[in-house]
């Protein structure tokens, strides 16, 4: 549907037809006596062609019309004669004349005006396709991009080339690409045979020396491609140049780092394993190769599994299937000690230390390896030896105690000789005995038999050998055996001993052996120090630090620490005796900590020295 501005343009054109005709009329009313009779239509002929040309053809074909009727207006008498039929068929074929000529003219001009407009687009496509090229050569920052004539000469040069190469397009523009060239005496040919190549082939891209205009010379990357029209006319090349010094510096140094990289996993001592999620090998170090005893062509690409003994063989996947559903790490980024199994079925104790890492959405782990075989023979002889030391130092304080322990013991044994020869007597006599008076002898006798079969078997247990063997121990009764040996002859020597046991400090869990040789120890080492004292006074007691944990501490009054001594008191041969072989306190201190526990040394109050250290109770973690 026309909307009104197109309806009143259209009834603008009639009624510029209908003046046209009116304006004929009155220009043949005017010049009629000059005209003569027969010449009617010849003005309307000029109504006609003006409508048929430009207002189209429905305002010219009222024209037509409405000069017939004006004509036979203006002769009323010659309506229907031949010769007025005749003159009106004239005027008919002359207005449809005009009308084609109109309508052909019309088309012509109608095509004419598509062709320029049609021109005018792909001018201005033309127009924006090339601003569109300039900027994107002007843009290609990093790349030199310019158009070299069939003979090689420099047609166009963008500024990324004038950049690159440090001339501007005044100075390059008609000069040969071969300027560009290092300065070598055949680069000249060198440019020709490119281009030539190029040509050939249909493009070319090689890595090439190339000069700047202040003479240094680049690597860089050439492509030369050439531009050749449909009808097979060569219309030169396009050369684009991209400088590679940099990325060739970042390549050799990534190389350099990956040899480095590599040189350190070939000789780290822990073996390296990278599997994926599903547990399937995709790297193993040189290092792997000597623990496992399989070259890398043989695990790569196979399951991990295949390195470990079972149950740990047939249950690895499942493993891996339970952290990637629960996240639960067991392992992954904690470390635990395994056990792994080599090519020729041996198996081996190792300690595994497992990373996860996320690359390209590729999930994968990396396991550390340490072989333990020789730690774990390094530790038991460590712990034979260990054991040994305490060993001997038990013989050795034996040394000291040997001639208090012989006076100890004589006194039960000079009582059961004496009430022995007392009963002799008795029996002797003939008479008869006094059964009350015998029944005492022989209680005071096994007594003290009792009391000298205590001694030395207290002092067999102290001395004897054996296997660390941990057990429930109430400590003021461990403290009190322990106190039976090593204050054998204090009395004589003035020395007055004070238990103090706390009823929540009991019990611990330890070698009831072990740490009766610590207490043994410090009592002897304590009773030592106060020799040249003028009192002589020796605390034993035992408090709770924590649910979990007891102390113990020993306490003297003698002169104190040396101050040379505090800070290497529990070092091995570490010694102010004369005498002293310095590893007392040193094996202390192995068992107290072999227990989970610490030791340490302190000023006691009133002077003097206190030693402390810490057990733990049943039920308590043992680091």
């Amino acid at each position: 549907m026309r909307s009104p501005i197109e309806i009143s343009t259209v009834l603008g054109r009639y009624l510029l037809a209908v003046a046209s005709v009116a304006a004929a009329l009155g220009i043949r009313l005017a010049i009629g006596p000059l005209l003569g009779s027969g010449s009617e239509f010849i003005v309307f002929v000029l109504s006609v062609l003006f409508s048929a040309l430009f207002l189209g053809r429905g305002p010219a074909i009222l024209a037509t019309a409405l000069s017939l009727v004006a004509g036979a207006a203006l002769a009323p008498g010659n309506f229907g004669t031949p010769a007025r039929l005749a003159q009106d068929t004239l005027f008919l074929g002359v207005c449809l004349g005009i009308l084609v000529l109109a309508q052909r003219v019309a088309h012509r001009a109608r095509i004419a005006e598509l062709h320029r407009q049609q021109a005018q687009e792909e001018a201005l496509k033309a127009q924006i396709a090339s601003e569109e090229l300039r900027l994107l050569l002007e843009g290609a920052h990093h790349y030199a991009i310019f158009f070299v004539a069939p003979d090689g000469t420099v047609r166009h040069w963008n500024r990324s080339a004038e950049r690159l190469f440090g001339w501007t397009d005044s100075e390059i523009l008609g000069r040969h690409c071969s300027a560009l060239y290092s300065d070598d005496p055949g680069s000249h040919e060198t440019a020709v045979q490119d281009l030539t190549r190029a040509l050939q082939g249909g493009g070319l891209s090689r890595e090439l020396w190339q000069r700047r205009k202040d003479g240094s010379e680049f690597l860089a990357s050439v492509t030369i491609t050439p531009l050749v029209a449909q009808s097979g006319d060569q219309r030169g090349f396009v050369k684009i140049i991209y400088d590679t010094t940099d990325e060739h510096a970042a390549e050799q140094a990534l190389e350099k780092r990956e040899r480095h990289l590599n040189s350190i996993l070939a000789t780290v001592p822990d073996a390296m394993i990278v599997i994926d999620e599903k547990g399937v090998v995709l790297s193993f170090s040189a290092t792997a190769e000597r623990l496992f005893g399989y070259s890398e062509d043989q695990v790569v690409g196979r399951n991990v599994s295949m390195l470990m003994p079972s149950p740990d063989r047939e249950q690895h996947d499942s493993y891996l299937e339970r952290y990637l559903s629960t996240g639960e790490r067991r392992i992954v980024g904690i470390g635990r000690i395994v056990s792994g199994q080599r090519a020729d079925g041996s198996t081996f104790p190792m300690k595994l230390s497992v990373g996860e890492t996320v690359s390209d959405d590729q999930r994968m782990f990396t396991g550390f390896i340490q072989d333990l075989t020789e730690r774990r023979e390094f530790e038991a002889k460590l712990e034979e030896a260990r054991s040994e030391l305490i060993h001997v130092s038990r013989l050795s304080a034996m040394g000291t105690m040997a001639s208090t322990l012989a006076h100890e013991l004589n006194q039960p044994l000079t009582a059961i000789s004496a009430y022995g020869e007392a009963v002799g007597h008795m029996l002797e006599r003939g008479d008869e005995p006094d059964k009350e008076l015998l029944h005492e002898a022989f209680t005071e006798m096994a007594a003290q038999a009792v009391r000298a079969g205590s001694i030395v078997r207290r002092l067999r247990q102290f001395v004897a050998r054996g296997e660390v063997a941990k057990s429930i121990e109430d400590l003021p009764a461990l403290i009190n055996e322990a106190g039976a040996l090593a204050l054998v002859g204090t009395k004589e020597k003035g020395v007055s001993v004070q238990f103090f046991y706390s009823p929540e400090a009991t019990p611990v869990f330890v070698d009831r052996v072990q740490i009766q040789q610590v207490l043994v120890n410090l009592m002897r080492n304590a009773i030592e120090a106060m020799e040249s004292s003028p009192v002589r006074k020796l605390s034993v007691a035992t408090a709770l630090l924590d649910p979990g944990t007891v102390q113990v501490s020993v306490a003297d009054t003698g002169a104190g620490m040396a101050p040379e001594m505090k800070e290497k008191l529990f070092e091995a041969f570490a010694s102010t005796k004369e005498t002293g072989m310095g590893l007392g306190l040193s094996i202390c201190r192995t068992i107290i900590e072999a227990h989970g526990g610490r030791i340490a040394a302190r000023e006691a109050q009133g002077g003097g020295t206190e030693f402390v250290f810490t057990l733990k109770k049943p039920g308590s973690d043992v680091a």
